[in-house]
């Protein structure tokens, strides 16, 4: 039925038929992975909307998605909206920068070094037992309730899964390579610059993307805790004067920057772990 559907349509000879019938396949089976992941959120979409048209929930507990919208204009419209993003964003990019710079180091040297490993992996393994929260206290005591204490919480949840996922990079390195680059008389530096790092770079790759959603996540927390400004401060703004629309309408802000900074993350990856012609 479908291979004479398609003769009807593509009319050649068989081979050609053969050959533009796979492409259909092809190209539907690329449509329908594309639109697989969104089926999900489409359903709970409709679900909303249809729950709030005919009241099956109640507008205290789920705002309709037109008032939540409408919120969300406002704030844009108003200017605040772009006000909290902005102190949202270079938190994070302070703090996850200064994170991901410390833990490639640390985790390069521990990588490298079996020594370094010894006197420090032990430590650094018990004191990431403790949860990024833990340490708010102590840090409000030292260093205030201040920008300071954002970016060092920050920094510190980008640090630990980079580090990890950097010793981890370094160590896999195939001893092939390395045979390779003593054959040849590399220097250490010649070394880890044209075998170890780039062999690494998709464990680090996802290593980072793993740390920006924890700092993400800890800056929205910390936010919430101590903030007169950003998206986290915004949702308890929201959740103080019981304006779930506002709450809703920052909630979808956190998770649509959250994820564009993720598909952002895995095409640079993606990019960098591409073999590049010599």
């Amino acid at each position: 039925m479908a291979n004479s559907i398609a003769r009807a349509l593509f009319p050649g000879r068989p081979s050609e038929s053969a050959d533009t019938n796979r492409r259909i396949a092809l190209a539907a089976g690329s449509i329908s992975w594309t639109a697989l992941p969104w089926l999900l959120p489409a359903a709970a979409a409709l679900l909303w909307i249809l729950g709030s048209h005919y009241g099956w929930i109640s507008a205290q507990i789920l705002p309709s998605p037109l008032l939540v919208f409408d919120t969300l204009g406002g704030l844009a419209r108003s200017g605040e909206l772009w006000m909290h993003v902005s102190a949202s964003l270079s938190r994070v990019a302070i703090g996850f920068a200064g994170g991901v710079v410390l833990g490639l180091l640390l985790g390069g040297l521990l990588g490298l070094s079996r020594t370094a490993e010894a006197y420090i992996l032990p430590s650094f393994n018990a004191v990431v037992q403790v949860p990024v929260l833990g340490w708010l206290p102590f840090l409000m005591i030292v260093v205030g309730i201040g920008e300071p204490l954002k970016y060092l919480l920050i920094g510190h949840a980008a640090l630990v899964p980079v580090t990890l996922s950097t010793l981890q990079g370094f160590r896999k390195t195939p001893s092939a390579y390395l045979d390779v680059a003593r054959v040849f008389k590399y220097s250490p530096f010649q070394t880890i610059s044209r075998v170890i790092l780039p062999s690494a770079v998709p464990v680090i790759g996802t290593g980072i993307r793993l740390a920006f959603t924890k700092a993400w996540l800890t800056l929205v927390v910390v936010e919430l805790v101590a903030s007169s400004e950003g998206l986290g401060y915004l949702i308890v703004y929201g959740r103080q004067l019981f304006q779930l629309d506002l709450v809703l309408a920052s909630v979808l802000i956190v998770g649509a920057i959250g994820y564009a900074a993720d598909r952002l993350l895995t095409r640079l990856e993606n990019s960098l772990s591409t073999p590049r012609p010599a």
